[in-house]
């Protein structure tokens, strides 16, 4: 075992959904959406300027979010700006064509020891594909000062490198509904549910996840995985000792007993993927395999769930997501 480096922990241990730097103070609660579906945006505001209250409130429905509505908030008024769309959208009704562009809270008083939220709820048009980001600029003006967090990191660009940037909400794959794949079927053994996590841009790493069977009378060892985007892949085991999170390649490989299930799933024992070429997204798959000692190597597909999702197909949890 060995203790994992800050930048590793980071990295490997706490990859979270958030598409905005980590010191931004205009965030939205919910940084996941799905093509066609409704979308509830909560735009938290978690101080003011240089200690003066925030007075006005305004937020930006970009191109693609359509049919905004703000929520009441008492104490403040609302006022909504309304404009064309670049092109018709479907929506329950048809088609709309022109829908509401800005969103502004006013005439309320939020000091600056406190944190409130404002809410509209939109609908995620067809305009995006899963793996994109959507920004929400939003505009805080205090009593005194104001600030602008609108900046949109450019193609390639993080983010984390913007000192004032927007609040974004990455676009998933809708879950997949209906039964789940059959078990891949590889001598004794039964592998369900290959599945890993989507990485943020740069990651270096990620988690693997799969359930495996031996109904067999021999045991079997997973010595390894592999897949076309890391140059290696590992089994790790994950562990808390002493409050020190602890993470360690199984040496000689995982065995399966005769009879036992095993899984590997966050938290726990995974497989970790790592110098990435390329990073996994949301709603794809990816082609590897699994190699054991009898059963040798198999071909199995990874789904991509969200990042942070606990289990494939979900949605990303709250607070920090384990490997």
């Amino acid at each position: 075992m060995h203790r994992v480096p800050r930048a590793e922990l980071y990295a490997a241990l706490f990859l979270t959904a958030s598409t905005t730097a980590a010191l931004a103070h205009a965030t939205l609660e919910r940084k996941e959406a799905s093509p066609n579906t409704a979308y509830r945006g909560v735009v938290q505001i978690m101080h003011g300027c240089d200690g003066k209250p925030t007075t006005r409130v305004s937020v930006t429905i970009p191109e693609g979010i359509v049919g905004a509505k703000p929520m009441p908030k008492p104490g403040w008024q609302i006022a909504i700006a309304r404009g064309a769309y670049e092109r018709p959208y479907p929506s329950f009704h048809g088609t709309v064509s022109e829908g509401v562009k800005t969103i502004t809270w006013s005439g309320g008083e939020l000091p600056d020891d406190q944190i409130d939220e404002f809410t509209f709820f939109a609908r995620v048009s067809d305009a995006f594909a899963p793996g994109s980001t959507v920004y929400f600029p939003v505009e805080q003006d205090c009593r005194t000062g104001s600030y602008r967090w609108s900046e949109i990191p450019a193609a390639g660009q993080s983010a984390r490198d913007l000192k004032a940037p927007a609040p974004g909400v990455l676009i998933v794959a809708a879950p997949q509904k209906g039964p789940a794949p059959a078990a891949v079927k590889a001598g004794d053994l039964a592998i369900e549910t290959p599945w890993m996590r989507a990485t943020p841009g740069g990651a270096k790493v990620a988690g693997g996840y799969v359930r495996i069977t031996n109904a067999g009378t021999a045991p079997d060892t997973l010595t390894g995985a592999s897949i076309p985007i890391a140059d290696r892949g590992e089994i790790h085991s994950m562990s808390m000792e002493g409050g020190v999170m602890r993470m360690a390649a199984v040496e000689g490989g995982l065995t399966i007993k005769p009879g036992e299930t095993v899984e590997l799933k966050p938290g726990g024992l995974h497989l970790m993927f790592l110098d990435l070429k390329a990073g996994p997204k949301a709603g794809e798959t990816v082609q590897g395999t699994l190699t054991f000692a009898r059963a040798g190597t198999v071909p199995v597909t990874f789904s991509v769930a969200p990042i942070g999702a606990q289990a494939p197909g979900g949605e990303a949890a709250g607070g920090h997501h384990h490997h």
